[in-house]
């Protein structure tokens, strides 16, 4: 008996369906909200003054269970400041092929550099474009920022910027030279005046 009622069982979800209201989603030419807390796209956040967040501790590479992040470290120097502390995340890549974004990432982030974006269109037909490096996943500059490499801002240390006393760039902030990255004096020459926002002459925003 029971050999004859599971089929029957089974079609029965399938007759149950036919007659429900049918549900099409209008994608991609009306696109779903996605819930506020979403798990997207990735993104490096920047202090208030650009300054980046992330200090090239790894911990994000370490807690990843799809081995899909990978961060090299680098100290900074008086010269080419990149962060407020002692070291920065010189190389940054995310393998979306790999990424599952499960979020345990973000969770081990220690000062909040690494958080999740709603964006989920990720999809892409090559695998080197699934790759994002720490270009495409930095945060973009606001009025009141300068880009990096750059001064920290005069008289605060490190533990002030994540005290929140840090809320824009100090008036007269110059971009440094990224000898780092190959860059010549004359391609850094970006100012910050008195009276003008902190991101009126940042060069390759």
């Amino acid at each position: 008996m029971s050999d004859f009622q599971n089929p029957v069982a089974g079609f029965g979800v399938t007759f149950k369906a036919m007659f429900k209201k049918r549900l099409t989603e209008q994608y991609p030419e009306q696109k779903k909200t996605t819930a506020p807390r979403f798990h997207g796209r990735h993104q490096l956040n920047r202090h208030p003054d650009g300054l980046e967040k992330c200090v090239g501790c790894e911990l994000c590479a370490w807690a990843c269970p799809a081995d899909a992040i990978y961060v090299e470290g680098a100290d900074n120097t008086d010269e080419e400041r990149y962060s407020p502390g002692e070291r920065y995340g010189r190389v940054y890549q995310i393998n979306y092929a790999r990424c599952i974004l499960c979020g345990l990432c973000i969770e081990a982030c220690p000062t909040r550099a690494l958080t999740m974006t709603n964006e989920f269109e990720l999809a892409d037909s090559s695998r080197e474009n699934l790759i994002y490096t720490k270009e495409q996943l930095l945060a973009g500059l606001d009025e009141q920022m300068v880009d990096t490499p750059h001064a920290i801002f005069p008289g605060m240390t490190e533990q002030d910027y994540y005290r929140g006393l840090v809320t824009e760039a100090a008036p007269g902030t110059e971009r440094q030279v990224a000898v780092s990255k190959g860059e010549e004096p004359q391609e850094a020459a970006s100012t910050t005046g008195e009276n003008e926002p902190a991101s009126g002459k940042v060069v390759g925003r």
